[in-house]
């Protein structure tokens, strides 16, 4: 069997936590491409969308670059690490200011060829 280059798409800064957006992603880890986007067509979390994005960035990849059909591609690794978090502060009582913390994540989907 031939080695292949990794078939990967990476999505950056993405403002939703990470342990929001792993839960959604151990969904689809293993799965061919078509099952993967049906789960995360109907799947209620808002986490789905940009998974979906970069999952379909990593089959044009494959499809552009290697020439593979997206049909005969499987989720190989999935995972999102975190990003950097933006930091606001929202006045509370007594003049003093609270901090909200907004986290950001990064979104990597690896995908292979099945045989």
């Amino acid at each position: 069997m031939v080695e292949v280059e990794n078939i990967k798409a990476v999505g950056k800064y993405i403002r939703i936590s990470p342990t929001k957006v792993r839960r959604v992603l151990d969904q689809i880890r293993g799965r061919s491409y078509q099952e993967a986007l049906m789960i995360l067509e109907f799947m209620p979390y808002r986490a789905c969308g940009p998974i979906w994005q970069v999952l379909n960035s990593a089959a044009a990849n494959s499809q552009h670059n290697l020439e593979f059909k997206k049909q005969s591609l499987r989720v190989k690794t999935v995972f999102a690490d975190q990003g950097p978090t933006l930091r606001r502060f929202r006045p509370r009582a007594q003049g003093r200011g609270y901090q909200i913390r907004k986290p950001t994540c990064h979104i990597t989907v690896i995908l292979e060829p099945t045989n």
